[in-house]
């Protein structure tokens, strides 16, 4: 199974948890708290990961990744298995309250991985990039990191969802995305609001 490890802020503290379960740890719980949008909707976008989880649950898969904001859902990753993947697709889709879906799942045999492994990359380089991309944001001056989401694939693809507050705003956040190593796309769901 693919896992996440994450390093607990001022615990010392290491944690593993499978790619689904990385929207409910204390740093995002926290920068969850201080972004510019009402509890309301973030416990809406909460309800809604949790609904996916559990679909991820039955579908009896932790090989996808989910980001999500303002009901907007983002959904990476590769399945190996065509029963798996279909059973996965048709029980998210069937989420309610999802406003827009962006269905980045991929079906590829283990057999079409293995030729194809040369240019995926492992879950640990995506969780990396992904990671990286996000620390880029938080870094920028003039961007709200906490609006924005980053997901990364192992096609080494980043997307960003989220919420800028100008035009300016997401120019810059999409710039510093591209900048990173190994990064060969960046797909862009960021909505400008002022």
């Amino acid at each position: 199974m693919n896992r996440r490890h994450f390093i607990l802020a001022g615990s010392g503290l290491v944690a593993t948890a499978t790619p689904a379960m990385a929207q409910f740890f204390p740093k995002t719980l926290i920068d969850r708290a201080i972004e510019a949008r009402s509890m309301g909707d973030i416990a809406k976008d909460n309800e809604i990961v949790l609904k996916v989880n559990k679909v991820m649950a039955e579908a009896k898969t932790a090989s996808a990744s989910t980001e999500i904001y303002e009901q907007r859902l983002l959904i990476t990753g590769i399945i190996d298995d065509k029963a798996t993947y279909d059973k996965f697709e048709k029980g998210v889709r069937a989420v309610p309250d999802v406003k827009k879906l962006y269905w980045h799942v991929a079906m590829l045999t283990k057999e079409e991985q293995e030729k194809r492994k040369a240019e995926l990359a492992g879950w640990s380089d995506v969780l990396v990039m992904a990671t990286k991309g996000q620390a880029r944001l938080v870094g920028t001056a003039g961007v709200a990191d906490v609006n924005y989401r980053v997901a990364g694939d192992a096609f080494r693809t980043l997307y960003i969802i989220g919420r800028a507050r100008s035009k300016e705003e997401h120019d810059k956040a999409l710039a510093r995305l591209k900048d990173g190593e190994g990064v060969k796309k960046v797909v862009n769901y960021i909505d400008v609001k002022a």
